[in-house]
């Protein structure tokens, strides 16, 4: 298999990766991400229509050897670029994430630090302490006749709603401490749940200052991944593209022969003209290669052997600018 079979497969996984890494970061701007995928400031379409061998980037004094090794490190660069600044955010996100997710979801499992304050709590006293109980909305009425004689030492009308959401609501309750064991013991009799709890200021307060620093840390990374993002799907799509036209030339070199006497043309038929257009191609060419055996084939997946893809008296290779796999 020669260089240039192997590039355009490599180029477009990795063009691919960036585009796709351009749409989980968007993740609440999703309807922006095709304009955010651009080639050289235009739509991807446009870019291709209007091609142009960009000589600054690519002479083509250098050999096609030369030329195609330049694209290779180009395109292979930005994919180790985008694996470190992807691993760096999704780092970040995740554990973003992780701290928020303590914040939703049952009563019986999120955290209630956002919800509880100081005064629901009896705090250094040597005797009496306040636990926080989950009551089903439907026992509400089980809770308040019972709480108070579920075990001794439990301090009379004590108990308070603190929260509620759609199926649960969050009590509190000072008994003495000797009772705790008992009581928990009993409320589960009861199918009232009391959460393992303990009111600390000082961690609250660090756990709220790391989710704002982190929360505070990726709008920062955010812009200048975009920006990023943005710059570098615009490089790889170009090399990609240009790595197309190399093949198209070298193929039909390969073909053809010398001196140079072809056209490279570029056709979008919409879908259902696609089979007319095969049959009209294949008798306007087919004096080219009398040899040439159609073989359909169900996608193109560039850098398969001639005898595996789809060949054709002509050369062709397909160019799809529909880069996302939306999930």
């Amino acid at each position: 298999m020669s260089t240039f079979d192997v590039l355009p497969e490599c180029s477009v996984k990795k063009l691919r990766k960036v585009a796709q890494y351009m749409d989980d970061v968007l993740e609440d701007s999703r309807d922006k991400v095709q304009e955010n995928l651009l080639a050289n400031g235009v739509d991807l379409v446009t870019y291709v229509t209007r091609f142009q061998w960009d000589m600054a980037k690519y002479p083509i004094k250098q050999s096609l050897k030369n030329i195609s090794e330049i694209m290779s490190k180009q395109v292979s660069q930005i994919d180790n670029d985008l694996k470190a600044r992807a691993s760096a955010y999704n780092s970040l996100k995740g554990n973003l994430q992780s701290l928020e997710r303590k914040n939703v979801g049952s009563l019986l499992t999120r955290s209630v630090a956002d919800i509880v304050k100081k005064n629901d709590f009896v705090l250094d006293s040597e005797y009496l302490t306040t636990l926080l109980v989950v009551i089903p909305k439907t026992s509400y009425p089980d809770w308040q006749k019972t709480y108070e004689t579920l075990s001794e030492m439990v301090v009379p009308r004590s108990t308070k709603l603190l929260f509620e959401d759609q199926d649960s609501g969050l009590f509190s309750v000072t008994l003495f401490r000797k009772a705790i064991d008992d009581f928990k013991h009993k409320a589960r009799e009861n199918k009232f749940m009391v959460r393992d709890f303990q009111y600390n200021e000082e961690e609250m307060k660090a756990d709220k200052e790391e989710m704002t620093r982190l929360s505070t840390d990726k709008k920062k990374q955010f812009g200048p991944l975009v920006r990023w993002l943005k710059v570098n799907f615009s490089e790889a799509f170009i090399a990609w593209i240009h790595i197309k036209a190399l093949r198209v030339f070298t193929e039909s070199v390969l073909r053809y022969g010398l001196p140079v006497n072809f056209q490279a043309m570029l056709l979008q038929p919409i879908k259902k003209n696609v089979k007319k257009l095969r049959e009209v191609l294949q008798d306007l060419y087919k004096h080219l290669d009398s040899n040439a055996t159609v073989i359909d084939a169900s996608m193109d997946i560039p850098g398969l052997n001639l005898s595996q893809q789809e060949y054709y008296p002509y050369a062709y290779y397909k160019t799809d600018c529909n880069l996302l796999d939306f999930k």
